[in-house]
C-alpha cells in the first residue's frame, strides 16, 4: 500500500513515516496542500493522511480538489484543532475517516486496516458487477446493417448530453441502447437510474420521480429523494414513458426546461443535473393526436430518435445471438457449453419472434436445460412449440 502524508509539521510527518514504514508501507510526504495535490496528480496513492490546518491550501480545500478531479485515493483527515462540526464536514465532503491529534498508534493502524477492507470490498463489487454484466449481457450483439447503424449512432451521440428517445417493440433491446449510451458517455462513473413508468401506479409516479417531503401524504414518514435526485450527475432512463400520466408529464417537462424539481409536498426548488434517456413501445405521435401525450414533452425528449428493429427485422443476427446466449447461459448455470448444429440455427431463423430478443433468450435457456450437448433442428421444433 502506498501512502501520502500531508502535514506542515515536520515532526508529525517524521513520526507517522517511521510508524508506517515499520509496518511495511511505502511512504511519500508533502508539507502543504499544493505539494500534495501535485504528487496526487503525478502518482497513485492508496491512502492520504491529510492535516486540516495548512498554508496555501488547507485540508478541506485539498479534499474538495481531490474529489473534483476524480482522484481515487482514500483520505484520512487529521487535526489538532478538531471539532465535531469539522469532522462531520470532512466526512460529508468524502473523507474516509477523521483522527484527532495527538495521533494514537492503534487508531492509525485500525483505520488503515479498515481502509484496506474498504478497497477490497470496492474491488470485489466492481468484479461482481462485471460478472453480472457478462451473465445478463450488456452489449448490443449483432452484425446486421440495422444494428451496425444503431452502434454508429450510439458512438456519435453518447459523448454529448443530448436527450434520446428510443423506440421499438417490447423485448427488442431498448434498455441495452440506453445503457450503451450511458457507458460511452462522460457520465459513466455516475449513476444510471432506470424508472419503468408502466410499472408504477399513476398516483405514485410523481413521488417516485421527484421524491416527497415528510408528511406529504399518509405514508410519507420521512423525506425521500426521487429518481431525478438519485440520478444527479448521471443518467435517468425513463422506460415506457408513453404510459406516464399527463400530470407527471407536465412536471417532467418543467424539470427538463429548468433543470429543477420540487418534491411532492415541498415548495423548495432542487437543482438537478442528469441526462434524460426515454423509451417507449408506443407510437407517441398517435398518442399526441389522441390527447394522451404532450407534444411539447415529445419534442423535448426526441432530440435524437433511435428506433430499435424487431428481431424479425434482423434475422441475420439470430445465429450470432443464439451462440452468444448459449455461452453466457451455460456459464451462469455452471454447465459445459452446448452448441447448435447448422440446421438448428436455420430452424431458429424460421420462427416468428413476437417476443423479440427476450423470447429468443428464454427459448435458448429452455433448450440448454432440456437438450443434449448438441441442439438439433428437431429439438428447436419440439421445444419452441410449447411457448
Amino acid at each position: 500500500m502506498k501512502i501520502l502524508i500531508t502535514d506542515d509539521e515536520r515532526a508529525i510527518r517524521r513520526a507517522l513515516r517511521e510508524i508506517l514504514e515499520f509496518e511495511g508501507y511505502q511512504i511519500e510526504e508533502a508539507e502543504n496542500g499544493m505539494d500534495a495535490l501535485k504528487l496526487l496528480r503525478e502518482q497513485t496513492f492508496d491512502l492520504v493522511f491529510c492535516d486540516i490546518k495548512m498554508p496555501q491550501l488547507d485540508g478541506l480545500e485539498l479534499l474538495s480538489k481531490i474529489k473534483e478531479e476524480g482522484i481515487k485515493s482514500l483520505i484520512i483527515m487529521i487535526s489538532g484543532h478538531g471539532t465535531v462540526e469539522t469532522a462531520v464536514q470532512a466526512i460529508k465532503n468524502g473523507a474516509f475517516d477523521f483522527i484527532e491529534k495527538p495521533l494514537d498508534l492503534n487508531r492509525i493502524l485500525v483505520t488503515i486496516r479498515n481502509a484496506k477492507l474498504n478497497t477490497a470490498l470496492v474491488q470485489e463489487t466492481v468484479q461482481l458487477k462485471n460478472t453480472i454484466k457478462k451473465i445478463k449481457g450488456t452489449s448490443i450483439i449483432g452484425a446486421s446493417k440495422a444494428i451496425n447503424d444503431i452502434k454508429l449512432m450510439i458512438e456519435k451521440v453518447a459523448p454529448s448530453d443530448a436527450r434520446v428517445l428510443i423506440t421499438g417493440s417490447n423485448g427488442s433491446g431498448k434498455e441495452l441502447v440506453a445503457r450503451s449510451l450511458h457507458d460511452l458517455s462522460s457520465r459513466n462513473t455516475m449513476p444510471f437510474i432506470e424508472v419503468n413508468c408502466a410499472a408504477i401506479p399513476a398516483e405514485l409516479i410523481e413521488s417516485e420521480l421527484f421524491g416527497h417531503e415528510k408528511g406529504a401524504f399518509t405514508s410519507a414518514v420521512k423525506d425521500k429523494k426521487g429518481k431525478f435526485e438519485l440520478a444527479h450527475g448521471g443518467t435517468l432512463f425513463l422506460d415506457e414513458i408513453g404510459d406516464m400520466s399527463l400530470s407527471a408529464q407536465a412536471k417532467v417537462l418543467r424539470a427538463l426546461q429548468e433543470n429543477v424539481i420540487q418534491r411532492v409536498g415541498g415548495e423548495k426548488d432542487i437543482k438537478v443535473d442528469c441526462r434524460i434517456l426515454a423509451a417507449t413501445n408506443k407510437d407517441l405521435r398517435k398518442e399526441i393526436s389522441e390527447g394522451r401525450f404532450r407534444e411539447d414533452l415529445f419534442h423535448r425528449l426526441a432530440v435524437i430518435p433511435i428506433h430499435v428493429p424487431s428481431l424479425n427485422e434482423r434475422k441475420d443476427d439470430i445465429s450470432i445471438l443464439a451462440n452468444y446466449f448459449i455461452e453466457i447461459i451455460c456459464a451462469a448455470h455452471g454447465i459445459k457449453c452446448k452448441q447448435f448444429d447448422a440446421a438448428a440455427l436455420k430452424a431458429l431463423e424460421s420462427i416468428n419472434w413476437t417476443g423479440n430478443i427476450r423470447e429468443l433468450r428464454n427459448v435458448i435457456e429452455r433448450l440448454i436445460i432440456l437438450c443434449d450437448e448438441v441442439i438439433t433442428a428437431a429439438d428447436v421444433k419440439r421445444f419452441t412449440s410449447i411457448s
